[in-house]
């Protein structure tokens, strides 16, 4: 055990990232938003459908708590892997399940061994069911009125409009995408806060709480 503590110290005074991606278990792995946020990616994909075989990624938003990056099929899409290379840290919403299948199959080459911290399940632990509209419902995270009520078959119907020539289709498909992105840091706060106090016995206010002081949403 004590061998291990003084791996994992060093790791972390080294930033090998790695070493924490492949030792920490991934149910863990939001331990080390504080530790590496200064490499870190929020990311989120729109696709063709839902099959990472079949279908295809049309866009891909990037955060890095500065600055936005979208990224295009057809325009600049194939510029994601070299924009990523320097994370070190992955936060993204169902992104173990969808984003990162997508990812892989897109990229077969693209480095992909970021700490991951899948924001879906330490929610989910906090009590937040549902997906990533409802959570930033039931937190007050704000959407614009263009985006208000879509979701991820609208993106594809968006992207589809592109592809027959309308260009604000995909201006509303990037503001959207982006949306996703940009609250997935909030978000990670919330998770970081609220798994911290309960490893530690302190106050925090859950999902079912925070619907108790503030009615239903």
């Amino acid at each position: 055990m004590g061998r291990e503590v003084e791996r994992s110290e060093a790791a972390l005074h080294d930033g090998r990232y790695r070493y924490f991606a492949a030792n920490l278990p991934p149910r863990e792995h939001w331990r080390a938003l504080p530790e590496f946020g200064d490499r870190i990616a929020y990311l989120d994909i729109e696709t063709t459908g839902l099959s990472a075989g079949r279908d295809a990624v049309t866009v891909v938003g990037l955060y890095d708590g500065r600055r936005t990056m979208s990224f295009v099929r057809g325009a600049n899409l194939e510029e994601l892997p070299e924009a990523l290379d320097g994370a070190k840290l992955l936060v993204t919403f169902n992104g173990a399940r969808f984003d990162v299948p997508f990812l892989r199959a897109a990229f077969p080459r693209m480095r992909l061994d970021q700490i991951h911290v899948d924001l879906l399940y330490p929610l989910r632990r906090l009590g937040f069911q549902g997906g990533l509209k409802r959570i930033e419902r039931r937190v007050g995270l704000p959407r614009s009125e263009a985006t208000q009520g879509l979701g991820g078959f609208d993106a594809v119907r968006l992207w589809r409009a592109y592809e027959r020539g309308d260009g604000s289709a995909l201006d509303l498909l990037l503001e959207y995408n982006l949306e996703d992105v940009v609250n997935l840091e909030p978000l990670a706060g919330i998770a970081y806060a609220g798994l911290r106090a309960l490893r530690f016995g302190e106050s925090f206010v859950t999902a079912d709480r925070l619907e108790g002081l503030t009615g239903p949403r």
